[in-house]
């Protein structure tokens, strides 16, 4: 890999997590499912940040602007309890919302488990970066992305990302002709 490839950011937001006092499940999770599905070169890193809107919405900045991320997959926070507050940082930071990634990641979700209505999952585009938001739990995040990542590749081509392929008996991801 070189520093040329595509950076794939996967950003952790949980304050027990960031304090060392529980291992996180859902970044390794993210990750993973990155490694089978992606088959172009590609750079994937991983940090952990508290709950709270203003230190996800700074490391979102910091992912997106300082270290050129192409593609920002964010765990946890997007629940209703007091602390999880992604969906806030997210407003905070991003120049167009992506509503129909929200959308598909609770249908796919609520096939699973009848709580996924409480789930604030989202997406949206900070310049040439695609940020996603995603549960924390590991089968949900499996779930989340199997709903939406077919449209991923073409959204980081429209928006003038760098560009990846995916594995297609694993997730056959969606070009126009001629895209």
């Amino acid at each position: 890999m070189s520093s040329d490839d595509p950076l794939i950011s996967v950003l952790v937001v949980s304050d027990r997590a960031s304090r060392g006092e529980y291992e996180d499940k859902g970044g390794p999770a993210a990750e993973d499912w990155l490694r089978r599905v992606v088959t172009s070169p590609v750079r994937i890193t991983r940090r952990i940040v508290p709950d709270g809107q203003e230190s996800v919405a700074s490391a979102l900045r910091e992912l997106a602007d300082g270290d050129g991320a192409d593609l920002i997959l964010v765990t946890g926070g997007t629940g209703p309890a007091p602390r999880d507050q992604t969906p806030e940082a997210l407003d905070a930071v991003i120049d167009k919302r992506l509503p129909g990634f929200g959308e598909a990641m609770r249908l796919a979700s609520l096939a699973e488990v009848p709580t996924a209505i409480l789930s604030r999952q989202d997406a949206g585009i900070r310049g040439r970066c695609l940020i996603i938001t995603l549960p924390g739990k590991p089968s949900a995040i499996a779930t989340c992305l199997a709903a939406v990542f077919r449209a991923v590749p073409y959204c980081l081509d429209l928006i003038e990302a760098a560009r990846i392929e995916t594995d297609p008996a694993l997730c056959e991801a969606f070009r126009p002709r001629g895209a």
